[in-house]
């Protein structure tokens, strides 16, 4: 079929597709994932579901007048086989479908903290981005609220901003894509503010969104890591965030997660919050896969700690 690319992977490891994204660009239908992802200029639609013998990923070019971008100053242009390429491989990647953990399964299966959610839940992942930026920017409007408040400050720039395709088949609503640096990067503070994202986060989307769209910050380099931490509200959990989510790194936790500290506090018995060096200290034993470690802790212990009694926060804990 033209303009189409579809291949079929057997993962490397135990693996389950996620279901839909809280920010409305990925959903599920009827066991396949969908949504739009832009490669460069190109927008393209990506559905994965599950197969007899493996995953099942397929890229389809979208004709850019079909393109609903807000992004006034885009020139769209449609996608070619490199393009589509391209698309499959990052949807790989945000899928985990060809990573072996083999090496994470034999050095901490035996751990009492891992055992046993390895065994019953050994598809748990961290959730990974098919682009760094959208690992970013989303982590910026993550900073210490709950992540129900979190979608719905993401669902609404994305709603705002995003561009939009009409799917494949009949739907309620278009497929939608995360708003790219240069889009956010020409927004006023102001205008994230209306999203309900603080002020101070909302200069350091707009001023990350510059240093990625000028060329100054490439997020796939740690290097990159230096600069951002030079923006006031960007610290070392929003780093760990892009670290874990946006280029796949086994070993970055994000130890000032409200989700960790509550954990670590309830099952050091600490009677509060655990500071983001006891988390550190805690999930050090498992490098250099602290990533994945906390994954599946919290896939094990996460509703057991919470039925725990209510923690008070720790001084100096907060960090973003």
């Amino acid at each position: 079929m033209a303009g189409v690319l579809e291949v079929e992977v057997r993962p490397r490891s135990p693996l389950r597709l996620p279901r839909s994204g809280g920010d409305g660009v990925m959903r599920t239908r009827e066991g396949v994932i969908e949504r739009l992802l832009h490669v460069g200029p190109c927008p393209v639609r990506v559905r994965c579901w599950q197969a007899r013998t493996g995953i099942r990923i397929r890229a389809e070019r979208i004709q850019p007048r079909l393109l609903i971008n807000f992004d006034a100053e885009a020139e769209c242009s449609e996608a070619g086989d490199e393009q589509l390429e391209i698309a499959i491989e990052r949807m790989r990647f945000a899928l985990w479908v060809d990573e072996d953990i083999s090496g994470f399964y034999a050095q901490c299966k035996a751990a009492p903290l891992l055992r046993k959610a390895i065994r019953l839940k050994p598809w748990t992942r961290p959730k990974r981005r098919p682009w760094a930026w959208e690992a970013l920017a989303w982590a910026i409007t993550e900073q210490l609220i709950e992540s129900s408040r979190a979608a719905v400050i993401q669902r609404r720039i994305v709603r705002r901003w995003g561009p939009k395709a009409a799917p494949a088949g009949r739907s309620e609503r278009p497929l939608m894509d995360v708003p790219s640096p240069r889009l956010i990067a020409g927004r006023a503070p102001a205008e994230l503010v209306s999203m309900d994202l603080t002020e101070a986060r909302s200069i350091a989307m707009v001023r990350c969104a510059r240093e990625v769209n000028a060329g100054r910050a490439d997020l796939a380099d740690p290097a990159a890591d230096r600069r951002l931490l030079a923006i006031r509200e960007v610290g070392p959990w929003t780093i760990q965030c892009l670290g874990q989510g946006g280029r796949g790194d086994y070993d970055s936790l994000p130890a000032g997660d409200l989700a960790y500290v509550k954990l670590v506090g309830q099952l050091e018995r600490l009677g509060r919050k655990a500071t983001v060096q006891e988390v550190e200290e805690y999930f050090a034993p498992y490098a250099p896969y602290r990533s994945l470690a906390g994954s599946f802790a919290l896939a094990g212990w996460q509703r057991a700690a919470a039925q725990g009694p209510p923690l008070r926060a720790a001084p100096g804990s907060l960090a973003a």
